[in-house]
């Protein structure tokens, strides 16, 4: 099957693209109206982007028209936001904070969730999370559509603070296990991480000795 993205509609390529590109991590970033209200919403479109210093992307895609969401028009205001990791004790009630509520409707209200106080932004964060990052924005990116109308804010942070639950911390690492991460999947389908296996990296020597012929 040999497809031309040009030739056919955005919904069939965002398809191709959600369907492929998995599992996905999904954000769940915390962001505040100019008007105090604490918006939450989840998204899939999101990995790291840099360890130094610390930064990480999240794709918004906008609303018909070129509209931006609460959340990417929040931070571009404010300059800072939180970002919650989706586990498998939290994930329905982030589910539930896609729901299209009014801007000046909380979803972290309206879902029953908690906030907590940040240390180096002003956003609060969700306590029913096991890891969160502070942000601060990097760069807002208009990206995709027609250029008067584009299709998706790319947005781009720098962790300025992280929080990890006490038992999900050993020496410096996160134990997967203990945080459960849920992923996105195409559709309304979402995975657990299921079965791991482990594979070093080899040197240019033990590949050869591995793999290479004789």
């Amino acid at each position: 099957m040999q497809i031309d993205p040009a030739k056919q509609e955005r919904v069939d390529n965002y398809k191709l693209l959600v369907g492929s590109i998995l599992p996905r991590p999904i954000a769940f970033v915390t962001s505040v109206a100019e008007d105090g209200t604490v918006n939450a919403s989840p998204f899939s479109f999101f990995t790291v982007v840099s360890t130094d210093p610390p930064m990480i992307s999240v794709s918004v895609g906008r609303k018909p028209g070129g509209v931006q969401k609460d959340t990417a028009r929040n931070i571009a205001h404010a300059k800072e936001f939180v970002i919650q990791v989706v586990d498998g004790e939290n994930v329905e009630q982030v589910n539930q904070t896609a729901t299209e509520f009014p801007p000046d409707v909380s979803e972290v209200e309206a879902v029953g969730m908690d906030l907590l106080s940040s240390v180096k932004v002003k956003v609060p964060r969700i306590a029913q999370s096991k890891v969160q990052m502070e942000c601060r924005l990097h760069e807002i990116l208009p990206i995709g559509g027609d250029g008067s109308s584009p299709n998706t804010d790319l947005i781009i942070g720098e962790v300025v603070f992280f929080h990890v639950q006490d038992d999900l911390y050993d020496q410096g690492r996160i134990l997967t296990e203990k945080l459960d991460p849920v992923g996105r999947l195409a559709g309304t389908t979402f995975s657990t991480i299921g079965e791991t296996f482990s594979m070093p990296r080899l040197s240019p020597e033990e590949w050869k000795e591995k793999y290479g012929q004789s």
